[in-house]
């Protein structure tokens, strides 16, 4: 019996390589998990109080699209946060960001008509972009995001047969997992190109709303400054990482009328809408701006501990948006599983997030470092960190 080959030359994911990698020693010390995003912040208080309220709605199918609250929720959201004003009909909640950034692979990127589209994105990347290029006949291109590139694509590196042939444009900011930020002028040249090609930027903006000083530029209001066209650019949000609710799977994607539209279509056919309690959960999330702030706040703490601790070495930045380390080592496989061995620390091995091309692999010689458990466990897992590694 025949199986699709599309997704053949996709490695393991990476935390069951880092199962592989680890799990069959046992851990130099107490346990730390510094490997995956998970946040570990109390998230708000009338998150129980509201799933109780809602759970009526069990009964009932849920919206597609979200619910009329649920977006103007949202809308409410982009507008503080961005400075945009959003009609309902361009924006689509979603059952997390992972389903719509691979959806919006499916419902945006057109067939071969010629030469096989191309679907750019930085490397190292969130996997979910590379397997969404595959399921639509694109051939997902990787371009080095490291140290010398501000660990963002080089813009002006990129040739123009290859932006001809690019159907989409992935892009994360603040970057997982350098923590890059893309400026004003970053967003403001991608667009450009972006018309100049006829490609789309698809925007995974989960981190936006963690940082140390300035909020991060994002594609809706850079694009409204610059009279882009809406249907060129896509922001991917989430309340997993703003919030504290990873496990409640929710998050949107706004962009033009004309996109969103055809990723609904797409829904009503193969998708899966958010429960209705999560929609109503989600609506008082969005609409609540002071959560967040208390959560900025205990990331800022973090940032300083990690300063603290790791800010003389060289090589080692302190980034000022997301909460991941990027942090140079000779081998990093090696280095996660002498952690382990002997300190009891989990960390991901960079060359997990990112590919080989042309025989460079930018991921190699990093790990990353999740800054998500509470303050004194992050002290005490990158004291550990720093002797094994770099005393």
């Amino acid at each position: 019996m025949a199986f699709p080959e599309r997704f053949a030359n996709l490695p393991d994911y990476a935390f069951p390589r880092l199962r592989a990698l680890l799990d069959g020693y046992p851990p130099g010390a107490e346990p730390i998990a510094m490997s995956i995003g998970e946040p570990r912040h109390p998230f708000p208080d009338f998150v129980g109080p509201a799933f109780e309220e809602a759970l009526a709605g069990l009964a009932r199918y849920p919206s597609n699209e979200g619910t009329p609250d649920l977006l103007a929720a949202i809308g409410g959201a982009v507008r503080r946060r961005h400075g945009v004003a959003l009609a309902p009909e361009r924006l689509l909640a979603l059952n997390g960001t992972r389903e719509g950034l691979f959806n919006a692979a499916l419902a945006l990127c057109p067939e071969p008509a010629g030469a096989r589209p191309a679907v750019l994105m930085p490397n190292p990347f969130y996997q979910v972009y590379a397997a969404g290029a595959l399921a639509a006949g694109a051939e997902p291109v990787f371009l080095p995001a490291t140290a010398a590139t501000g660990h963002l694509p080089d813009l002006d590196a990129l040739a123009p047969e290859l932006l001809d042939r690019a159907a989409l444009f992935y892009l994360c900011s603040p970057a997982n997992p350098q923590g890059a930020v893309a400026s004003c002028d970053y967003w403001a040249r991608l667009l450009a190109l972006a018309e100049r090609h006829d490609f789309r930027v698809l925007a995974d903006e989960c981190y936006t709303d963690i940082y140390r000083d300035a909020p991060p530029p994002g594609i809706l209001e850079i694009a409204a400054a610059t009279g882009a066209d809406p249907e060129r650019a896509l922001s991917f949000q989430s309340l997993s990482k703003r919030s504290n609710l990873p496990g409640l799977r929710s998050g949107f994607v706004a962009g033009g009328a004309e996109c969103i539209r055809r990723m609904r279509q797409l829904r009503n056919y193969g998708g899966a809408p958010l429960p209705p309690p999560v929609q109503a959960v989600s609506a008082r999330l969005w609409d609540d701006d002071a959560h967040v702030a208390e959560n900025r706040a205990l990331y800022a703490g973090k940032y300083t501990i990690a300063q603290d601790i790791l800010g003389d070495i060289a090589g080692v930045a302190i980034p000022s948006a997301g909460f991941f380390l990027w942090l140079p080592v000779a081998d990093d496989e090696a280095a996660a599983l002498r952690l382990w061995r002997e300190a009891g620390l989990r960390v991901l091995p960079g060359r997990y997030l990112s590919r080989a091309v042309a025989g460079q692999d930018p991921g190699r010689g990093h790990i990353r470092v999740a800054l998500v458990a509470p303050h004194e466990e992050v002290r005490d897992g990158l004291t550990r960190l720093r002797a094994v590694l770099y005393d």
